[in-house]
Formats: structure tokens, C-alpha cells, sequence
């Protein structure tokens, strides 16, 4: 068995105290836990939001069954069982979670006044700032921020529930099958059958190399750079210096938004009829998401007031220059982020 099941430290006096009823003591078990154990939701659903009510969901059953807890393995495993099976039971209740290149072909031309899709569980960015640069265990194959890499996410969004935590727990988490068999209640030869299936998926969907690997290769002065850069471009509606940071098949989306762009003739067209000429006065400030460059836009549409959250951009890089912009159009991001309601 791994080091994620190792033994429980029977004498720790928190597990004791906590299973004689001390919530402080539950707390203090649970809260080295807490980043690692949201962005595993964060993964299994798509959305940060649901991540929150997850993991609320998930330590609210751990503590009523707290003194149920058998000791057989760590509580870091046993936390784990609890969040996962909460995760499964959400995602087969509410689906998966798109992008608006999952709902079909790009707009050649710049859409004016199109409508945000309400009904459409969109896929939502995630902060992260907890989480560590490293993989979460000795079998892991993914590193923390790679895992919520927006490319990694929407890959899991195309497989099944089941399918997509036998891949997190093994590969991102690094448990066993064994182990990952005992958390999903089910057998080996199933945990080695959804896996087969989820690599391929996730190898198809999902890009190489990582952002991570590129963003390391590029080094932090020059993705700064291009950061700066296009928040400049935007904000002074320079069509030129935008163009020069963007790779030949790019694309931009923005959901909750349908329509998205695909090329630098068609990303071209919408840049300079929406956000470079017609939306209003534009300020930004740098934030990371999705463990990638991003910018939070704020926007004035007319000539006075204050700048207001309009978007959470995350940037996706290759080589040094930009492959794709996805807004999350919608305050409701900013506080996820910590950033604030306005710019003056």
C-alpha cells in the first residue's frame, strides 16, 4: 500500500478529540487539507463555485461520520473517499461542464449583441492560490497546477464520473488501484478499465506540453511581458500590438457567450469590433488562473464612473506568444480572486 494509506497516527489527540465531538479539533485535521481537497472537487466539476459546495458538503458528512472512521488508513485517504463519492453523486446529477468550442463550429466574423447562453453549465475558472507547484503524490504524473490547467479540465469534462476520478486519484493524487478501487466502492479491473478509457480521452483533448512546461521554458520576465502587453493593446484599442502577440490559430471564447473565434482573421475581426472600438473604457490587473497568465477586465462603458468586473481572461501560451484567450464573462468570478468590485 502506498504512503496515502499508511497507518493513522492513533495517539494524534485531534482525531481523538474531534471524534469525541470537538469541531476545533475536526478543523484543525482538516484545514492542511482543505486547498488540496477544493481543487479535487475543482477538477471532478468544473466550477469553483460547485467546488465550494462540494467540499462543504463532503466535511459536513466526514464530521456526522467521523466516529464511524475505521482507522484502517490515513484521514488524508479517508477525506478523499468522502470528497470523491460527493463529487460523483453532483456530477451525476448536474453533467458536465462546456466550453463554447464544445457547442459548435467557430464564427468567422465578429457576432454583435449575441445573447449568454443561461441554460448551458459553463465551465469556470479557478483561482488556486493554496496549492503547491509539485505533483500531490510520489505515483503522481501530473503536477498540482497542471491539473487545473483550463485545457486538463475541460479534457475531464468529456468523461464520465467514474472514468474521470479513477484518473485524478491515480494520476494527479496517486493512489493505487487498489486504493482507488476501496474509495469508489468498486473492483481493480474496473479502476484499470475506466483508466484506459480516461487516458486516451485526456491525451486527445488535452495539448502537450503543458502550461507549466511552457511557462517555464518562457520564464516569468517574458510572460509577464506578454501580459502587460495585451492588457496595453486592450486598453489603448491597439489592433496592431495585439496582433503581434497572437500565434497564426488562435482562438478567444467567452462563455457564458455561444460564439467563439477560431483564427487570427476571425479573432482579428471580433477584437476590433468589440473589445477594441465599442465596449468603452477598458483597465486591468494581472491575476493567476487556472495556474496560467490572466488578466481581471474591468470595464467603463460610458466616459465617467467607475471601472466594473466584466471578465476573468485567462491566456494560454505557446512559445511566447498567445494560442488562446478564454473570458469567463461575470462578476461572480472577481470574488474568487480576491480582487475588487472596482477600479476608480
Amino acid at each position: 500500500m502506498s504512503e496515502l494509506f499508511s497507518a493513522p497516527p492513533g495517539d494524534d489527540p485531534d482525531l481523538a478529540a474531534a471524534r469525541g465531538g470537538d469541531d476545533a479539533a475536526f478543523t484543525r485535521l482538516v484545514e492542511p487539507l482543505r486547498a488540496e481537497l477544493h481543487a479535487h472537487c475543482y477538477r471532478m466539476l468544473g466550477s469553483a463555485h460547485d467546488a465550494d459546495d462540494a467540499l462543504q458538503d463532503a466535511l459536513l458528512r466526514a464530521w456526522r461520520g467521523l466516529a464511524g472512521f475505521a482507522g484502517r488508513g490515513s484521514v488524508r485517504s479517508w477525506l478523499y473517499t468522502v470528497a470523491t463519492r460527493t463529487c460523483l453523486d453532483l456530477v451525476e446529477a448536474r453533467g458536465r461542464r462546456a466550453l463554447p468550442m464544445d457547442l459548435g463550429p467557430a464564427s468567422a466574423h465578429a457576432v454583435l449583441g449575441h445573447t449568454p447562453l443561461t441554460e448551458v453549465a459553463w465551465l469556470g475558472p479557478y483561482a488556486g492560490a493554496g496549492l503547491g507547484s509539485g505533483p500531490a503524490g510520489p505515483g503522481a504524473r501530473y503536477e498540482q497546477r497542471e491539473a487545473v490547467e483550463l485545457a486538463f479540465v475541460a479534457a475531464l469534462q468529456h468523461l464520465p464520473g467514474n472514468q474521470r476520478a479513477a484518473l485524478l486519484l491515480f494520476e494527479v493524487l496517486g493512489f493505487s488501484v487498489a486504493e482507488i478501487a476501496a474509495i469508489m466502492d468498486t473492483s481493480t479491473t474496473s479502476v484499470n478499465s475506466a483508466l484506459a478509457r480516461a487516458r486516451r480521452i485526456v491525451a486527445e483533448k488535452a495539448p502537450s506540453p503543458s502550461q507549466q512546461q511552457t511557462l517555464r521554458k518562457i520564464g516569468d520576465a517574458r510572460v509577464r511581458e506578454v501580459v502587460s502587453r495585451f492588457a496595453q493593446a486592450l486598453e489603448r484599442g491597439d489592433a496592431d500590438a495585439l496582433i503581434t502577440l497572437l500565434v497564426e490559430d488562435v482562438t478567444w471564447s467567452m462563455p457564458p457567450l455561444p460564439n467563439w473565434y477560431h483564427g487570427l482573421a476571425a479573432v482579428t475581426d471580433f477584437a476590433v469590433s468589440v473589445p477594441l472600438t465599442s465596449c468603452g473604457s477598458w483597465r486591468h490587473l494581472p491575476v493567476d488562473a487556472n495556474g496560467q497568465p490572466a488578466v481581471a477586465c474591468y470595464l467603463r462603458p460610458g466616459d465617467e464612473g467607475e471601472h466594473l468586473p466584466w471578465s476573468v481572461t485567462v491566456l494560454t501560451l505557446r512559445d511566447d506568444r498567445i494560442a488562446e484567450v478564454t473570458s469567463f464573462l461575470g462578476d461572480e468570478h472577481f470574488a474568487l480572486f480576491g480582487l475588487p468590485r472596482s477600479l476608480p
